[in-house]
């Protein structure tokens, strides 16, 4: 049995898995160079890997000993009778980004996925375009075959955050507009961003939720990336990523096939986030006085 209370075994677990899947980033960063796949993650995403090697145990659950009182240097975190916990008051700062969250994804996992996208997105984004967002890396076909391309095939992304960076071209040639006001009716699960977005999800949800959710949700965003850039315009295999050639019946099929498996992944990654945001949301209306008793604790047994 180990001397250590349970929460420190598991955060250690957790660091050593986040140390595993961060350790090519990290020695890429060292080595001053960059990468037009894996650096999405970080700058799109803002999120910092010390930030994601820190366990958290989520929104009413009590640490105890003396290595709990480091959380108390950390966001949300508050001093109990019983030791540290994530406090009631951030709770109830965050609680409309709560609703917000647990409302576009149960809106979300409401709808059938849609899988006719083909990942024209990218291509959308750079066509009749001077600017060429990943300027290092050529595109496959050049500019013009590029443009035939996204004019050869139907333009219908469903989710804004991809739609926003469309060319000034390209945007009234998506089946339908986008804005943000309307993202919650438009968002479908059969979407690569959709399923990549939970990881920025999880993380907006901080320390209100357990971080194995986050890391589970930041290897789902990791290959939904991986198909993203390999069904775009640019020509990655210096990289190692075969091209997914969706200009071409066999390529959209691969790419229709490959969306549908990370549909499938992201669906109960999803439900545990609204199971999650509904938790929150219920916690959220019960009275401080309440929300001090009967906490989980993490001892040492």
């Amino acid at each position: 049995m180990s001397d250590l209370p349970d929460w420190q075994t598991r955060a250690e677990a957790h660091r050593r898995r986040a140390d595993t899947l961060l350790a090519p980033h990290l020695a890429r960063r060292r080595a001053g160079q960059t990468h037009p796949v894996y650096d999405f993650l970080f700058t799109y995403y803002s999120v910092r890997p010390g930030a994601l090697r820190t366990w958290h145990p989520g929104f009413g659950v009590v640490l105890d000993g003396d290595a709990a009182r480091r959380y108390l240097t950390r966001t949300g975190y508050h001093r109990v009778p019983a030791g540290v916990t994530v406090s009631a008051e951030h709770l109830q700062v965050r609680i409309g980004t709560v609703t917000f969250i647990a409302d576009l994804l149960a809106a979300t996992a409401s709808r059938p996925p849609r899988l006719s996208c083909f990942g024209m997105h990218e291509w959308a984004m750079v066509y009749r375009s001077p600017q060429i967002r990943h300027g290092a890396v050529p595109l496959r076909l050049g500019a013009v075959g590029t443009d035939r391309v996204v004019e050869s095939i139907p333009l219908r992304c469903s989710h804004f955050d991809a739609y926003r960076f469309f060319s000034d071209a390209a945007v009234p040639r998506n089946s339908a507009p986008l804005s943000r006001d309307t993202q919650i009716a438009q968002e479908q699960p059969g979407c690569v961003h959709a399923g990549m977005d939970l990881y920025k999800w999880a993380c907006k949800l901080g320390p209100l939720v357990e971080s194995s959710l986050v890391l589970d949700c930041f290897e789902l965003a990791a290959d939904a990336r991986v198909l993203d850039m390999r069904a775009s315009p640019y020509d990655l295999r210096d990289f190692g990523f075969t091209p997914v050639a969706v200009e071409t019946p066999e390529g959209r099929r691969e790419y229709a096939t490959a969306q549908e498996e990370l549909s499938r992944r992201a669906a109960p990654l999803r439900s545990r986030l609204i199971r999650a945001c509904e938790s929150l949301r219920e916690a959220g209306r019960v009275s401080p006085a309440a929300r001090g008793r009967g906490f989980p604790s993490f001892t040492d047994g």
